[in-house]
């Protein structure tokens, strides 16, 4: 029953790939499309107001200055909010000013599209907050990952052309995709029971006769573009497993597909771009071969439950049921959390800090590759990073110059990718032992041991990966947390994001080598391996050490 849940969900995913990935084609294709009738007048009053009417092609250097000022200014804006939330309007519950490590930590996060929160949103923000910032970020940092990726599948595929222009790009990207898609979903949501208000909070009295209250507000809006957006912070302290979030299987079944379809369906736009569309399918099955295998891994450890309990003889035939909300089940809960790190998106449907110590190696890995389907643009561009790595290991073997859709690889393409690969392991396994060695990493662990190690892994980890989800044991509202984990969030999106956009201008403006009979393929089934081959193999010599000392000695241990 529980496999045939997950083939379902997989199978609609199937149907919506295609035609998600060619609108996405026709929004930034430049061309004439019907989009232009319905969006068109908007745009015009958008680039009036901002200046924009004419809008030239930039440079590869232009469009990431474009990029990193534009989120300069948001974080800036964000910033002054939150740590002056208590005077500003729509605070029907008096909420306090955000302390200013935990300001900086918030801010970095949801403008990196992390969405790491060290708070709890129901008593930590304000309404106003959680839309002029929260939600605001959740757009912008979307669509800033969205048209990366967008520009660098135009640097190797166009020929002698720019790889855009990152104003256009990025009002196109918020007016013709995400806001359209928000607002649907969230119609749906509200329909489904997701509560959709500006009221305070609920006063009620208890059979006891005590006073509770009971947190709402503007939730159905936020979840929509946590999840299209694959942010992943949650209007809740519990996120998606919260009734009012995410109330019943049919919700949860529309969150794994909205956080799911864009970056699954920027593969098929890639083949658009490409004109060969074997390309962008040869991309998503070497994707999916890694999310199947990762995805087997979690729901056989969910399902098989915990070793010791096992032994004990107190199991269930229901498995691991820790940390899991009875209405989704063990199916549900293993697809959520494999396409919440597979996508890094971060929301979750169960606490990840009780999965099995097998179970819980998968939402790590696929944050440690950070290269299955990955967060809104980045997992795309990450993979085809891996594509030129192959291509160039591969060109190395026979003694030719590699090629990747018809450009040469050169030593200048390869240092900025070196750069790209070395940064993600680098600022997870440097910050992870800093916090062994100070007392102010090791005093936020709540489980001593080899559990301890892998919730100071998963917390940096999921802050390189722009992940955001955590193993919630760690007490990390704390000046030492809030700093170090927004460092690694800032240095795990924005280097990658330079190092890729300066190859896609290497790339388009080399000049297109013809095709002939040695011609490495990029488009068939051995090309699908090499590439599955060359990510398993760098992620193995990378993070398996630490894995060793995490999860699988706990689960040695346990047994």
């Amino acid at each position: 029953m529980g496999v045939m849940q997950i083939a379902a969900v997989i199978l609609l995913l199937l149907l919506i790939i295609k035609p998600l990935g060619s609108y996405i084609y026709h929004i930034f294709s430049n061309q004439p499309n019907r989009t232009d009738k319905l969006f068109g007048p908007v745009e015009k009053v958008i680039y009036a107001i901002s200046g924009l009417q004419d809008r030239q092609q930039q440079t590869w250097k232009k469009y990431t200055l474009s990029l990193l000022l534009t989120n300069f200014v948001l974080v800036a804006v964000g910033y002054l909010i939150l740590r002056l939330q208590k005077i500003l309007p729509f605070n029907p519950n008096g909420i306090d000013n955000m302390e200013q490590t935990l300001t900086f930590n918030t801010i970095i996060s949801f403008m990196t599209n992390t969405n790491l929160q060290h708070y709890s949103g129901e008593t930590g923000l304000s309404y106003f907050s959680q839309m002029s910032v929260i939600m605001m970020m959740m757009f912008t940092s979307a669509v800033t990952g969205i048209v990366v990726a967008i520009a660098f599948i135009r640097g190797i595929t166009s020929k002698g052309k720019t790889i855009g222009n990152f104003f256009e790009d990025f009002v196109k990207g918020h007016t013709r995709l995400l806001i359209p898609m928000s607002i649907m979903l969230t119609l749906i949501l509200v329909g489904l029971k997701v509560p959709q208000t500006l009221d305070p909070t609920i006063q009620l009295t208890t059979l006891e006769g005590d006073k509770q209250e009971i947190a709402t507000g503007p939730v159905a809006s936020l979840v929509s573009i946590k999840h299209l957006g694959t942010n992943g912070g949650g209007f809740f302290g519990v996120n998606s497993a919260h009734p009012f979030e995410n109330p019943s299987p049919i919700t949860n079944v529309i969150e794994i597909l909205s956080m799911w379809c864009i970056p699954a369906s920027l593969t098929y736009t890639y083949g658009r771009f490409a004109t060969k569309q074997k390309q962008g399918w040869v991309i998503f099955g070497a994707m999916s071969i890694l999310f199947l295998a990762f995805l087997a891994l979690a729901y056989t450890a969910e399902s098989s439950g915990n070793p010791a309990l096992t032994a004990m003889g107190l199991n269930t035939d229901q498995g691991s049921m820790e940390g899991k909300e009875v209405r989704f089940g063990i199916a549900q809960s293993a697809l959520f959390t494999t396409v919440t790190t597979a996508a890094t998106t971060g929301t979750v449907n169960n606490m990840h800090d009780t999965l099995t110590p097998l179970g819980s190696i998968t939402p790590l890995s696929l944050m440690m590759l950070n290269t299955v389907f990955g967060g809104d643009g980045v997992g795309l561009v990450n993979m085809l990073m891996y594509a030129i790595i192959g291509v160039f290991i591969c060109g190395l073997m026979v003694g030719r110059t590699p090629e990747f859709l018809g450009r040469k690889i050169e030593p200048k393409e390869m240092k900025l990718i070196t750069i790209a690969l070395l940064i993600h392991p680098l600022i997870i396994l440097g910050p992870t032992a800093l916090a062994f060695v100070t007392e102010l990493g090791k005093g936020a662990i709540s489980n001593p041991g080899f559990h301890g190690i892998s919730q100071v892994l998963y917390e940096y980890t999921s802050s390189a990966a722009n992940n955001g989800s955590g193993f919630e044991g760690l007490g990390d509202n704390t000046p030492f947390w809030n700093i170090t984990t927004g460092l690694v969030m800032l240095l795990g999106r924005y280097v990658s994001i330079i190092a890729m956009l300066a190859v896609a201008g290497s790339l388009v403006r080399k000049q297109p080598v013809p095709e002939t009979i040695g011609t490495f393929k990029t488009d068939n089934m051995l090309f699908v391996g090499i590439l599955v081959g060359v990510v398993i193999i760098v992620g193995a010599l990378t993070f398996l050490p630490v894995i060793a000392l995490g999860p699988i000695a706990e689960y040695l241990m346990i047994r």
